[in-house]
């Protein structure tokens, strides 16, 4: 796969296998992600790579403080609630994704056992914890520079045949990640990645959100 086959084909994945995803193949992914750039070089990210009994433990936790009506408890300045053409372009994507998976506007049990998915992390085989260093959080270029090396993180898995997507819900109970996950005090949760072979049966991952053309977000000057 080159790389304009990655970009163009890669799609967040909301169904997984079952199937585990070996150490050695995650290493991989994770030194290509490793490349990509940072401010100064300065290199500010950790990734907690989670399976198993660990993960378990996070779905868990997440769902009982979620259904238990816990505040979400964020490590990191949350955006609020979107308005204007930002709130326009999450209600298309739902939609999309509530079509694709035939859940109805009334049905509120379908609706919530899809919301409590994202907060199981979509029960993938992995979640990887993506953090940064304490010291760098106040700023912005850091939480730009996480941006970029999570981007390189999914492309890369989506190379080698993996699917993911970068799930702020999993971490949204952040306590619960930082005490399964054993996150250093001398690090912040940004937010998790999950990852995994992906279901083609399972009708969301064929769900392609929408992007603006070029001339709607781009301007040329000088050209």
């Amino acid at each position: 796969m080159d790389l304009e086959q990655a970009m163009q084909g890669r799609r967040s994945i909301r169904g997984f296998k079952k199937e585990p995803v070996q150490r050695e193949l995650l290493e991989e992914i994770i030194a290509l992600a490793n490349r990509a750039p940072s401010s100064m070089n300065t290199q500010p990210w950790h990734f907690h790579v989670l399976t198993g009994e660990p993960l378990e433990a996070v779905r868990q936790g997440n769902s009982e403080r979620m259904l238990g009506g816990v505040p979400p408890v964020r490590e990191i300045v949350d955006h609020g609630a979107y308005e204007g053409v930002h709130r326009d372009r999450q209600v298309e994507i739902a939609i999309q994704l509530f079509e694709a998976m035939g859940i109805e506007r009334h049905d509120k049990e379908k609706r919530q056992d899809w919301v409590m998915r994202g907060f199981r992390q979509f029960d993938a085989p992995v979640s990887v914890v993506v953090c940064l260093d304490r010291d760098l959080v106040d700023g912005t270029i850091a939480h730009f520079d996480l941006g970029a090396v999570t981007y390189g993180l999914v492309l890369a898995a989506w190379s080698k045949g993996l699917g993911s997507v970068i799930n702020g819900q999993g971490i949204m109970q952040s306590p619960v990640v930082r005490e399964h996950a054993g996150i250093p005090d001398d690090q912040v949760i940004m937010t998790c990645v999950a990852l995994g072979w992906p279901d083609e049966s399972f009708e969301a991952n064929g769900v392609v959100s929408r992007r603006r053309p070029v001339e709607n977000m781009a301007r040329f000057v000088g050209f």
